[in-house]
């Protein structure tokens, strides 16, 4: 069975967001909502996860980050996107990417 191992970037009254990692690798995001009876969760994992392991993530999810902080909830409905990751990209780095290169698109930048 994988490690996995979740860093929390974000906090919200309603909501959180997690790094994935797994076996001390990055491998994908969760972003958790906790609604009035559900609880939504989208998750985001690198390509290379098998469906197996996808599974017994979303097991670890509801176990350590769900249940922790709703134990009550009547269901966890969660979005699994399978990709890679391109970038981190904020209004900040755009903004001073624009004053530096007035020419071109500039449009995206990767943090």
């Amino acid at each position: 069975m994988p490690e996995f191992r979740f860093e929390r970037e974000c906090r919200t009254p309603y909501s959180e967001c997690y790094t994935v990692e797994m076996n001390g690798d990055e491998v994908g995001r969760v972003d958790i909502h906790f609604g009035p009876a559900v609880v939504y969760a989208t998750l985001c994992v690198t390509e290379r996860l098998t469906q197996e392991e996808i599974k017994e993530l979303i097991a670890e999810i509801d176990e350590r980050l769900v249940l922790t902080m709703d134990p009550m909830r009547e269901d966890l409905v969660v979005t699994v996107w399978v990709g890679r990751k391109e970038g981190v990209y904020s209004e900040e780095e755009l903004e001073a990417e624009e004053e530096e290169e007035p020419e071109g698109d500039g449009y995206l930048s990767e943090n």
